[in-house]
């Protein structure tokens, strides 16, 4: 047997990178981590704590110490900003480059003019001069807030009134006219469309959208896509293993937003379940690339609730730890995140942060990762690890995990 996984856990920052101050003022003072512990000081993630959890951050707490033994670093960013999509792009492989930010107020026209060529109903909805989009009766498309603002147009729907797949096509229209990293058509079931436009938020008097939690499309049912913008699935992990016939399974919000043709692809949200089948995966998997994205860390950073965030690492380090004694000296398990998302910061957005690099080998110890420049490591190493193509852009560290 010979598996590689990764378990990302979505915004679990380790502190602000370098260029914070420049490329995101406010952000220079971000630590995610360093906020649980400021707020919960007796935490302990004993297993995350022996992987190298303390030693990736820099220092101990209370009740964690460094640990010797672990395999562990951190990695900055090297897409702009700090982003769900961009981050999972770069942790395949991807080179980022810049992506376009435009607020929806500069393409609301434009979008509303290619939606109703189509065929659809589009009613424009205002809110303080703001202007957004209901189509069909059921969608909004409007500004994503819950990230770096002008960065992505989400499209929300209660999909028990509208299908996931009449949404995706919505979807498909404001793509072919924004210019912006991503369009995330996403909803959920068991709300309704005046649960959604209830959750209508401004920010800074430029932005307007649908307040992703508030509009209780996570609660069930919940279908996701991300539209990327200028990203070459060719050049990835997942593409260049599948063609090389080593299976690929992706679990969780990474199921959203990497393309993944001919592997295995689950949606899900709730950390128990996601990590539960991941569990089961590692179980049934003889040879092959298993990435789970943990999304509700970064829905607790995004919440501003650092004791939920706590709790969801609880859950996260023991799902871990049932995972440590499936793999064998063949295999290797990384834990990882793609970007920050400080509970306590002030605001509800990502934090540009290094994120941690914590390494399980059996047999290889005490092995110091440093700082890596990117994410696109992580990919390298995987693609390194099953001796395919190297994909786009990264450095692999497999080197320093040989026993």
């Amino acid at each position: 047997m010979k598996r590689f996984v990764v378990i990302v856990l979505d915004g679990f920052g380790m502190g602000a990178m370098a260029d914070a101050k420049v490329a995101r003022p406010g952000d220079e003072v971000a630590s995610t981590l360093g906020s649980i512990l400021k707020d919960y000081p007796d935490s302990s993630f004993p297993t995350l704590e022996k992987l190298g959890l303390m030693n990736a951050f820099g220092k101990e707490s209370s009740k964690m110490k460094f640990s010797p033994t672990a395999n562990a670093g951190r990695s900055e960013l090297m897409h702009w900003g700090a982003d769900t999509f961009m981050g999972h792009q770069e942790i395949m492989g991807t080179l980022p480059k810049r992506p376009v930010v435009q607020p929806f107020q500069e393409k609301v026209d434009a979008i509303k003019a290619h939606l109703e060529e189509n065929g659809h109903k589009v009613e424009v909805r205002e809110t303080e001069g703001l202007r957004y989009l209901l189509v069909d009766d059921y969608v909004t498309v409007a500004d994503n807030i819950d990230a770096d603002f002008g960065m992505a147009y989400n499209c929300t729907a209660p999909l028990d009134y509208i299908s996931f797949e009449k949404e995706l096509e919505i979807g498909h229209l404001v793509r072919e006219i924004a210019t912006v990293n991503r369009v995330i058509p996403f909803g959920g079931t068991g709300n309704t469309i005046e649960d959604v436009l209830a959750a209508e938020e401004t920010r800074e008097g430029k932005f307007i959208g649908i307040h992703a939690v508030k509009s209780k499309s996570y609660v069930q049912g919940y279908h996701c896509l991300h539209l990327g913008y200028g990203v070459d699935k060719t050049v990835q992990a997942p593409t260049i293993l599948t063609n090389a016939g080593i299976p690929v399974t992706l679990m969780g919000k990474v199921a959203d937003i990497v393309a993944n043709d001919g592997g295995k692809s689950v949606s899900c949200v709730p950390t128990d379940e996601v990590l539960d089948m991941t569990i089961q995966e590692i179980r049934d998997m003889d040879q092959g690339f298993i990435c789970t994205n943990v999304q509700e860390t970064d829905l607790a950073g995004h919440s501003q609730d650092s004791n939920w965030y706590q709790k969801l690492l609880h859950t996260a380090d023991e799902k871990i730890s049932q995972m440590l004694p499936l793999l064998d000296e063949d295999d290797i398990l990384l834990v990882m995140a793609d970007h920050g998302n400080d509970p306590d910061i002030g605001h509800n957005k990502h934090t540009r942060e290094n994120v941690p690099l914590l390494v399980y080998r059996k047999g290889v110890s005490g092995v110091d990762l440093g700082l890596r420049k990117s994410l696109s490591d992580v990919g390298a190493t995987v693609c390194d690890f099953f001796g395919v193509e190297a994909p786009q852009n990264g450095e692999s560290f497999l080197p320093l995990l040989k026993k």
